[in-house]
């Protein structure tokens, strides 16, 4: 019997747009229904973010989610929900004084980060282990304010997929089980191919995999041109998979992808020809550890 892959649907994101990627979505009916769809073609999570629907800029607005979730949740009970809290970690230094913020910046407080997780309490919600640079801004997790947001991820009732960007975080993350802060097994998200964070090849990946604490669900995925190849890379070494207009624009070079869930389909025949299958929502359930 073949092994069980969960399949992550990354919808959105908030760093793609719609010059990039003409099909992305940004309303919250946009989202959710291709959310949906990304479920019926075989994902068993779906990755959400909301952006703002005049400038399809991120957002963390609790009435865009609430509303995402509300028109996913009306017609699909059974598929995960995994929102971000990646939104509010952005610092952009002003040229003229570098500790001042710039336009664009969008560090907060972590309670902020993570209130519309305890509002809407979904299945699984992201934190992020990674600072780094990115484009014009350094994001930012600081120590204690990953502590703060994994205590009230937890309260909440609501498992934490940690994504790690390089292998500091990975350190880090250990750190963190070490003392108590984060419970295992774990749920984890690797990131590859992100400037200046970890690169996106086989061996990489494979090292990363060796960190990983003992019984730790682990998921990998690549960025652009490398998301189907880091996909079945990811399979290859007993991973599970993440895909999705958050992550690539295209379904083959030059083409750009219509929808999540052409997406999705391709990377359902991907995992099937290298002899596996996608897991069911309830058997994601099962694998993680998560109450249906």
């Amino acid at each position: 019997m073949a092994r069980k892959t969960i399949l992550t649907a990354a919808i959105t994101g908030n760093l793609m747009t719609p010059e990039i990627s003409p099909h992305l979505p940004v309303t919250p009916e946009q989202i959710a229904t291709q959310a949906l769809d990304a479920a019926k073609a075989g994902a068993a999570i779906v990755h959400l973010h909301v952006r703002e629907p005049e400038t399809a800029k991120g957002s963390m607005r609790l009435d865009l989610y609430t509303e995402l979730v509300e028109r996913i949740r009306a017609k699909n009970t059974d598929v995960l929900l995994n929102l971000t809290t990646g939104e509010g970690g952005r610092f952009i230094p002003s040229d003229e004084d570098p500790k001042v913020a710039a336009a664009g910046s969008t560090l907060c407080i972590p309670e902020k980060r993570v209130a519309h997780i305890e509002a809407l309490r979904p299945e699984i919600c992201t934190l992020d282990f990674n600072t780094m640079w990115s484009g014009q801004a350094s994001v930012i997790n600081a120590p204690r304010n990953l502590e703060i947001m994994a205590e009230r991820i937890y309260a909440a009732g609501v498992t934490p997929e940690i994504e790690i960007f390089d292998s500091g975080d990975l350190h880090m993350v250990k750190d963190f089980v070490a003392r108590g802060v984060l419970k295992t097994p774990l749920m984890v998200q690797m990131v590859l191919g992100v400037r200046f964070g970890a690169v996106a090849n086989p061996a990489t990946m494979a090292y990363l995999v060796s960190q990983l604490p003992e019984d730790t669900q682990w998921a990998a995925f690549g960025i652009g041109k490398m998301a189907f190849p880091m996909l079945a890379q990811a399979w290859l070494l007993g991973g599970h998979i993440r895909i999705g207009m958050e992550d690539t624009a295209h379904i083959a070079k030059g083409q750009h992808c219509e929808s999540n869930a052409q997406l999705v389909r391709k990377a359902a025949g991907i995992i099937g020809d290298l002899g596996g299958e996608l897991a069911t929502p309830n058997e994601a359930r099962e694998i993680l550890g998560i109450a249906g």
